[in-house]
């Protein structure tokens, strides 16, 4: 019922709910279209499909290239790991171009193949924090989609009225910040009496829209409070997700497994992989 709008970072209420006209800041994702070209694109995609996909969970099938790792017992290992692909050293040096990704290494890479022809989807859900750190790192390929955020958190949600001006730009929250253009514009007028409005946490859904090419970056808020899917009804062609992630403090410098961190961390961006 709310629509990310990465231009002003909020979650904005769509126009046929019962949030329309009202919105809230929604921190923790960063995204840029066409992060890669369309040739570059096509090469990934062939390289990939070079290599067996394996059948996943919910109609996905999938390649890793990272760890062994037994999330349970809480267990870590090189396994089989030889390193992330080669055609990734590129993807990996473009990321160093944003601020938000800076120092981000990767230590494994995980490609997933949805089809809507094997109901592709995958459940609301965290990713796993004891060993991977704060930021998700998604490329999305061959198709749109969309990242559906959802809390289940007992809180409740602040909403601000948000008025949009004849160009198009949203004004939010009122007059907070926009005292000026309150009183020397004469349209549009800001109610200036509006107040806030609370919701509980799970009565909201955020869809974050992800073009074709795009990376989005999952960080605070948004990695650890809420969750995040893809349902069927937003796989309509064949869409392939490539995910990278960083290790978390535990294995970082400074962490009660640095080394073994530090060793993984070589074989990764050795880029040498194969599907493990």
């Amino acid at each position: 019922n709310f629509t990310y709008c990465p231009a002003t970072g909020l979650a904005v209420g769509n126009e046929r709910s019962a949030f329309a006209g009202w919105a809230f800041p929604f921190p923790g994702v960063f995204l840029t279209e066409e992060f890669i070209g369309e040739d570059e694109e096509s090469e990934i995609v062939g390289l990939m499909d070079q290599d067996d996909w394996k059948p996943s969970q919910s109609g996905r099938k999938k390649q890793d290239y990272g760890p062994k790792v037994n999330f349970k017992k809480q267990r870590l290992k090189a396994g089989c790991f030889l390193g992330l692909p080669s055609f990734s050293k590129k993807i990996v040096a473009q990321m160093k171009a944003y601020s938000v990704l800076e120092g981000f290494l990767p230590v494994e890479q995980c490609n997933l193949d949805y089809l809507p022809e094997r109901g592709s989807a995958i459940d609301p859900h965290f990713d796993d924090w004891w060993l991977w750190g704060e930021r998700l790192v998604s490329l999305n390929l061959l198709s749109k989609t969309v990242l559906s955020m959802s809390c289940d958190s007992e809180d409740s949600i602040q909403l601000f009225p948000i008025f949009t001006k004849e160009n198009g730009e949203l004004i939010p929250f009122g007059c907070l910040a926009q005292t000026s253009a309150c009183e020397n514009s004469s349209k549009p007028r800001i109610n200036c009496t509006s107040h806030p409005r609370l919701v509980p946490s799970r009565e909201v859904t955020v869809a974050i829209h992800l073009p074709r090419r795009s990376l989005v970056v999952l960080y605070g808020d948004a990695r650890y409070r809420w969750k995040h899917a893809i349902y069927r009804k937003h796989i309509e062609q064949r869409r392939i997700c490539v995910t990278f992630r960083e290790l978390s403090a535990e294995f970082s410098t400074g962490g009660k497994h640095e080394q073994l961190g530090r060793e993984l961390l070589g074989i990764a961006l050795s880029f040498q992989g194969r599907p493990v």
